[in-house]
C-alpha cells in the first residue's frame, strides 16, 4: 500500500469546505455498483460534518443523478459487460463501463437515509449528459462542462477543500485532482472513504498520484475536536 503522511492537529474556518461525493444507495452495499464498506464511512461523515458545521465552514454534497441512456452504462453498449474496458476518443467515457447506477428518480440515486442531508449547504448533481461521464464534482470528464461547484466555492470564498466519499479511486479522486488543478489546497480523508478498484490496483494508482500531486492527507483523529 502506498505510505502517506498525515497531518495531526487541524483547525477548520470559514474558508474551508467538506465535499462529500457520491453517498447514494447504488454506491452503498445492496446497490448496483456497491462499494465494499462503503456503508462503514456514514457515520464518520456525519461527525465530521458537525465539526465543519461549528466552525463556519460549507459542506457540499456531490450526487451522481444519471439519465436511463447514460453511456457510461455496459446496458447501453451491445454485448458488453460491467467492467469491460471502454474509452470514448475524447475520454468522455470509461476507462470501464458500468453497471446502471444512480438513474434520475430511481432509490439508486437517493442520499443514504443514515447520512444527515441537514448538513448540506449546497447539492451538486453531476453525469446529467448521456454522452459524457462526471467522475468529478467539478466538470465533466472532457473538461468541457462545469459543474457550478467551482463557481459556488468561489462565491463563498473558499480557500482549503477536504474531500471525502465514494469512490476513492473515481469520483473523490477525480474531484480532489480538479479541486487542486483550480487552485485549491486539497486535503483527502483517507478512512472517510472507500474505493472499487477497478481495474485492480486503481486505489493505489490514485493515492500515488494524488501524493505526487501535492494534495494532503488527513484522517478523522486529525479533524476531531
Amino acid at each position: 500500500m502506498v505510505e502517506l503522511d498525515f497531518e495531526k492537529s487541524f483547525e477548520i474556518n470559514k474558508n474551508d469546505a467538506l465535499i462529500i461525493v457520491d453517498m447514494q444507495y447504488d454506491f452503498i452495499p445492496g446497490g448496483s455498483l456497491p462499494v465494499e464498506e462503503g456503508d462503514l464511512i456514514i457515520k464518520g461523515i456525519n461527525e465530521i460534518g458537525i465539526v465543519f458545521k461549528k466552525n463556519k465552514a460549507k459542506i457540499v454534497f456531490t450526487q451522481d443523478w444519471h439519465p436511463k441512456n447514460h453511456l457510461s452504462f455496459a446496458s447501453n453498449h451491445k454485448g458488453k459487460s460491467p467492467g469491460d474496458e471502454f474509452s470514448s476518443e475524447d475520454g468522455a467515457i470509461g476507462p470501464v463501463l458500468w453497471p446502471d447506477h444512480c438513474v434520475q428518480g430511481t432509490k439508486g440515486a437517493n442520499f443514504h437515509k443514515n447520512l444527515n442531508l441537514k448538513l448540506a449547504d449546497k447539492i451538486i448533481k453531476k453525469g446529467m449528459n448521456p454522452k459524457v461521464d462526471s467522475y468529478s464534482g467539478f466538470q465533466d470528464n472532457d473538461k468541457k462542462s462545469e459543474t457550478g461547484l467551482r463557481e459556488y466555492l468561489n462565491s463563498k470564498k473558499i480557500k482549503r477543500l477536504f474531500v471525502c466519499g465514494l469512490a476513492l479511486d473515481y469520483c473523490c479522486y477525480y474531484t480532489a485532482m480538479d479541486g487542486f488543478e483550480f487552485g485549491y489546497e486539497v486535503f483527502f480523508l483517507v478512512d472517510l472513504t472507500r474505493g472499487v478498484d477497478v481495474p485492480e490496483g486503481n486505489i493505489k494508482t490514485a493515492l500515488e498520484t494524488m501524493k505526487k500531486t501535492g494534495i494532503k492527507f488527513l484522517n478523522i483523529e486529525s479533524l476531531k475536536q
